[in-house]
């Protein structure tokens, strides 16, 4: 079943309007719409096979090298650190804000000793006491700044859960990429033995004077380029290799023995249930949730950069316990105060304040475009990854067949041609053949791995607030 994204709604922007809806000074700009998702997906939804659910997908491969690659990746991934300390940033602003709307309140002490004045004689006077201050949040502008970190501070959260999650897909495509290759390079190697002993019978029949020089000439140039293709696929093996090894940071040689056992298979991914309704299935995108939290940050921006232009009004008081002492006289009491209250009122500031403001509200209508755009790209990438799918099952059953019926034709060419019944030019034909059917079905192999990787990822991968990391729990 789909997993549901944590306090998302499929119109960010919907949401956005109505927190604002009760505010003093609503966000300016041109009017969002509420949604933008189709009614219904326009390609067809995968409907066979297991149905899993995207948090424990993973491990639904069956591959626990998959698996432990993923993990390592994700332990030294410097975009996952980078978004764990944005994370930890913006709480330490949230609490900032928040505490912003509250009192503060300072404890002081001194002791001075000297002549206070031109009468009395040496003393000392000492004393100890609290300080406060409030600035009262008239207008709102205070509590607009707490809940625009408080956005902040939920979009960073989930921008962790982003990396993570891509991070994963590109380490599941590497690897899916290299045993496609090693599942490749044993074909070529099964090509290029075949092209050899070719060439070696041809060459003893041409030196037997059975075969024509030109036939033991295409025989060697066959030869040669089953080991050319070789070399060529085994050079892509090692190039997804060093990739695998820059991604989880795990030493070449200790990684080369985790990746030995199950050289050439294929991961063989389960099936993700989707739901039928986009607004449902995007509703797990982390980015979308993100863009979501920008709007409603950047609409609080704008009414607290509305209230930097109203009066201000603070507060002030001081309680403290003094005593003197000087001259064999001594005395001690209390000393309080209230006060002052001051009011502050903008009067001129070379229109510094109003173009805060207008600078404010072309973020906001910024992040309504960026939230537009992220959507129709999630809506995009869904529907490519569900065309992909549809596509490699379209093709698996005639792919199948299509390397089968090469393979027996190229055997009984074989046969045929060490019987003296066909020509070699018959044979390299059979054989390059057959080697592009069994490198096609591969291929689609491949891909239709990838297809369901990259859904995976359009669909946001699964979200939990249990995902996050422990040192940043709330």
């Amino acid at each position: 079943m789909p997993v549901t994204l944590h306090r998302f709604y499929p119109s960010a922007v919907a949401l956005a309007a109505a927190l604002l809806g009760g505010c003093a000074s609503a966000p300016p700009g041109p009017p969002l719409p509420a949604s933008e998702l189709p009614a219904q997906w326009q390609a067809p939804l995968p409907h066979s096979g297991e149905l899993t659910v995207m948090s424990q997908w993973w491990q639904q491969f069956n591959d626990p090298v998959l698996v432990q690659l993923i993990a390592s990746a994700q332990a030294v991934s410097p975009s996952i650190a980078s978004a764990a300390s944005r994370i930890e940033q913006s709480r330490a602003t949230r609490v900032a804000a928040g505490a912003a709307l509250l009192p503060s309140l300072d404890a002081n002490a001194s002791a001075t000793r000297g002549r206070q004045d031109f009468v009395s004689g040496l003393g000392t006077t000492a004393s100890a006491g609290v300080q406060a201050s409030w600035e009262l949040d008239l207008f709102g502008g205070r509590r607009a700044a707490r809940d625009a970190a408080q956005a902040r501070a939920e979009g960073a959260q989930v921008a962790w859960h982003d990396a993570r999650v891509a991070v994963a897909a590109e380490v599941a495509t590497s690897y899916t990429a290299l045993r496609a290759c090693e599942a490749q390079v044993e074909q070529t190697q099964i090509d290029a033995r075949s092209r050899n002993e070719t060439a070696r019978l041809t060459e003893l029949s041409r030196q037997a004077g059975f075969e024509a020089p030109a036939s033991a000439a295409l025989a060697r140039a066959s030869a040669a380029q089953g080991n050319s293709l070789l070399t060529e696929r085994r050079a892509q093996c090692e190039t997804l290799v060093k990739g695998l090894v820059a991604l989880t940071g795990i030493a070449e040689p200790a990684l080369r023995s985790q990746l030995a056992p199950g050289a050439a298979t294929l991961p063989q991914p389960a099936q993700l249930a989707i739901a039928s309704v986009p607004a449902q299935a995007l509703a797990q995108r982390p980015d979308l949730l993100g863009a979501e939290r920008d709007v409603i940050a950047a609409a609080a921006e704008v009414s607290q950069a509305q209230a930097a232009r109203l009066p201000r009004i603070s507060l002030a008081g001081s309680l403290s316990a003094a005593r003197f002492e000087g001259d064999g006289f001594s005395e001690s009491g209390t000393l309080w105060a209230i006060g002052p209250v001051t009011v502050s009122l903008p009067l001129f500031d070379a229109g510094t304040r109003r173009a805060n403001v207008e600078a404010a509200r072309a973020r906001y209508v910024e992040a309504g475009a960026v939230y537009r755009g992220k959507l129709r790209t999630a809506v995009r990438e869904v529907e490519e990854a569900l065309v992909s799918l549809r596509s490699s099952a379209d093709r698996s059953t005639d792919a199948q067949t299509a390397s089968e019926g090469f393979a027996t034709s190229f055997r009984a060419t074989e046969a045929r041609f060490k019987g003296g019944l066909a020509s070699l030019f018959e044979l390299e034909d059979a054989r390059r053949s057959a080697l592009q059917a069994q490198v096609a079905l591969i291929d689609l192999q491949r891909d239709r791995s990838t297809a369901w990787i990259t859904l995976y990822r359009a669909l946001g991968g699964g979200w939990s607030d249990a995902d996050l990391p422990v040192a940043v729990q709330p």
